[in-house]
């Protein structure tokens, strides 16, 4: 009987994606985990994978195309000649096809939106419909961005021979990131040392307490952000429009480098989470990523971020901050000369230099952590 592969959430807070690549076609014999199709939103990218064996009967909606999640994709039989059922597909263009409203038609206008993008309760797209939609996905204004794709149809030819490639699911996530960043945010960075042995011996206490085989000292400074983010709830907001957009989850971005690859693993909903919830669930995801097998919801919808370059013996990095953020802590140390820092890129649209400089503060002292922040 042929089964449906349907189209996977990207993000919490995208009901459409993008479909960039197709990698099979009517005919072609898959295996369980195969990659058969890559889709996007213009926060993260997913690829998605043949979820058992057997043959690709139909892939149903084109290439480039706007399709709904958890629509069909794509059907897979267990032999090439297998008829597919007759159901409606739904390749849909993500909304309505409402008439807007006058001021709805100019809020599209102005987030380079369009009335099929936006759900519609009744027959006309109101303004209010619009920018609840805005607020849900943080939609920025049409004429502050160009879109990656925007930027390579304008972008003039080198002078020098050479040879365009593609660039990769992870490599087009960061090229996404960088562009938000010169295109929205407006980024300072702060830093200060901090006592790196106090933190040192805070972490080997915790890693003996809780029998844990690798040290955790990064989770526990991350865990850290989050208790602070907690308390001052600014450092998990972002800007859409002229409107601060603060979040209702602490999603925790944690850079890991596997390999060549970059990526950054979200901790979901860190702040309900007790410090070793939070430290087995990065765990986990640390994991995952050094084999490569993060799935899209892990890869996407930071709403703050840290990052650590201590392994290579750096004093000091400025991380580029991921899309809709305000704060990334970047923790460097050094065993030349034994210098340890915290710094912060932050939005400066958002917070203040001496916002990010006490959040930083904070993070430093070990012994403001309360019993549930070390236990």
């Amino acid at each position: 009987m042929p089964l449906p592969l349907h189209t996977p959430r990207v993000n919490n807070n995208d009901d459409v994606v993008r479909l960039i690549r197709i990698h099979v076609k009517a005919g072609d014999a898959v295996d369980a985990g195969d990659l058969v199709a890559e889709v996007e939103t213009e926060k993260a990218s997913y690829t998605v994978e043949a979820e058992q064996s057997g043959f690709v009967l139909a892939v149903i909606p084109k290439l480039e195309a706007m399709i709904e999640v958890g629509s069909v994709l794509m059907w897979i039989g267990a032999t090439p000649d297998e008829p597919i059922p007759a159901v409606q597909h739904a390749v849909a263009s993500g909304g309505s096809t409402a008439e807007p409203t006058v001021k709805a038609a100019q809020l599209l206008a102005k987030y380079g939106l369009q009335a099929s993008d936006v759900p519609a309760a009744g027959a006309r797209l109101t303004a209010k419909e619009v920018e609840d939609y805005v607020s849900r996905n943080a939609a920025a204004p049409r004429e502050a961005i160009q879109s990656p794709a925007e930027l390579v149809a304008t972008a003039s030819i080198p002078d020098a021979a050479g040879t365009f490639e593609d660039l990769t699911t992870n490599e087009r996530g960061m090229l996404r990131t960088v562009l938000w960043q010169r295109q929205h945010a407006v980024p300072g960075y702060v830093e200060l040392e901090y006592d790196a042995a106090a933190w040192d011996r805070a972490a080997a206490e915790y890693q003996k307490q809780e029998r844990l085989l690798l040290n955790p000292l990064l989770a526990l400074m991350a865990y850290r952000l989050v208790t602070v983010v907690k308390q001052q709830r600014r450092l998990n907001a972002t800007i859409v429009g002229e409107r601060r957009f603060v979040y209702d989850t602490i999603n925790v971005g944690f850079t890991v480098q596997s390999d060549t690859t970059l990526y950054l693993a979200i901790v979901r909903d860190a702040g309900r989470m007790t410090c070793r919830e939070f430290v087995d669930r990065l765990a986990q995801l640390q994991r995952s990523a050094m084999v490569h097998r993060l799935r899209g919801e892990e890869t996407s919808g930071a709403t703050v971020a840290f990052t650590s370059m201590a392994r290579w013996n750096v004093t000091r990095h400025i991380p580029v901050l991921p899309p809709n953020t305000a704060l990334t802590v970047a923790h460097a140390a050094s065993s030349f000369g034994g210098r340890a820092a915290l710094g912060a890129t932050y939005d400066h649209r958002v917070l203040t230099g001496f916002e990010a400089l006490a959040a930083l503060s904070e993070i430093s002292r070990v012994e403001s952590m309360n019993e549930q922040s070390v236990r």
